[in-house]
């Protein structure tokens, strides 16, 4: 199964080191990041799993849960959230989810063959309250994500839904944000009261609206 933006985030059922886990009930009506690792005990993942803990404030700010995978078992999981917390000096509170029989690899197109046969690559999905896929991206297992990237879409994505606006290259919180062309100016002006300036017919910006 091909998992595209816009679909449905498929329900499952998993083990998880913090016990069994149904994907839906753990999201609740919370925000959601899914991402995969090639294996345990792997140092690219050690690092991963430690920053991603050390975020938890930032996720739990954003309404966000978040939850691992790899194609290991429980006892491992379990084992090397010791490591991690040892080693990156921080505390691993959110489930990793054990996928020995690759259901949910599977399910969510982790695995690429002509990368590993069995090894899940390093993909990560956002995924909005209403299980909607809004982000997916897709790293080799030998490079680590950047998470202070995940936190900026997220930021993105929930400024996006609820306002009407865009947000333009390398946007950072509290930076101006970008008119979409689908709402005339005469309009963004009465929409937006901080302002809008007007570099192109097509390219306007306001001060973000929510700071």
């Amino acid at each position: 199964m091909s998992i595209k933006l816009g679909d449905t985030a498929p329900n499952f059922q998993a083990e998880s080191s913090t016990g069994d886990i149904n994907f839906y009930q753990y999201l609740g009506d919370s925000w959601g990041i899914l991402f995969s690792h090639p294996a345990d005990y792997t140092p690219v993942c050690t690092t991963e799993l430690g920053y991603t803990a050390k975020l938890h404030s930032e996720f739990d700010a954003r309404n966000t849960k978040v939850i691992a995978l790899s194609v290991d078992g429980v006892e491992d999981h379990q084992n090397w959230v010791k490591d991690i917390n040892e080693t990156q000096h921080t505390e691993v509170h959110f489930p990793i989810i054990a996928d020995k029989d690759r259901k949910v690899s599977e399910l969510y197109d982790f695995i690429h063959p002509n990368a590993s046969a069995t090894a899940t690559v390093r993909s990560l999905l956002i995924i909005d309250p209403e299980k909607t896929v809004r982000l997916i991206i897709t790293y080799p297992a030998s490079t680590g994500r950047n998470f202070n990237e995940i936190v900026r879409v997220l930021d993105s994505l929930q400024l996006v839904d609820n306002y009407k606006v865009a947000t333009p290259v390398n946007w950072k919180e509290g930076e101006d944000v970008i008119i979409p062309p689908a709402i005339s100016t005469e309009e963004a002006r009465k929409i937006f009261p901080k302002g809008v300036t007007e570099i192109k017919p097509y390219l306007r910006y306001t001060p973000q609206p929510n700071t």
